[in-house]
């Protein structure tokens, strides 16, 4: 069965396109590493809840934009692969992959709020 990394941002609504673009570029190292599928999904109906919500996780201010994103993988050994390279590139910039690297393509939100997990389908449904 498949495996899921999941994550929610808060990204400066000013910077919807700068995002964009950071994800079209990193992105692609995802699916050269295994991924089988990316969705980087822009809040446009995320409801203040009374307890907890998406904006209150990721603190979002009054000018972001919370972004909810998944990635999906064929099997947690093939995410795990992947994220064992992306751990050796970080140990070792000097062999990372250019779309990595934070100079040439740099996070347009602040990369301490993002939360992210790994997550084991349990129900899944098709049309």
């Amino acid at each position: 069965m498949s495996y899921i990394d999941g994550f929610a941002i808060a990204v400066p609504t000013a910077n919807k396109q700068k995002f964009i673009d950071h994800a079209n570029l990193g992105d692609s190292v995802f699916m050269e590493l295994g991924a089988t599928r990316i969705l980087e999904c822009w809040g446009d109906d995320v409801p203040d809840g009374k307890l907890t919500d998406f904006r209150k996780a990721v603190q979002a201010k009054d000018d972001e934009t919370v972004v909810f994103s998944w990635i999906e993988w064929p099997d947690k050994p093939t995410r795990d692969a992947a994220f064992g390279k992306m751990k050796e590139w970080m140990e070792h910039p000097e062999k990372a992959d250019p779309r990595m690297d934070p100079a040439r393509n740099p996070m347009p939100f602040d990369g301490k709020r993002l939360i992210f997990g790994g997550f084991a389908p349990i129900v899944e449904l098709e049309s």
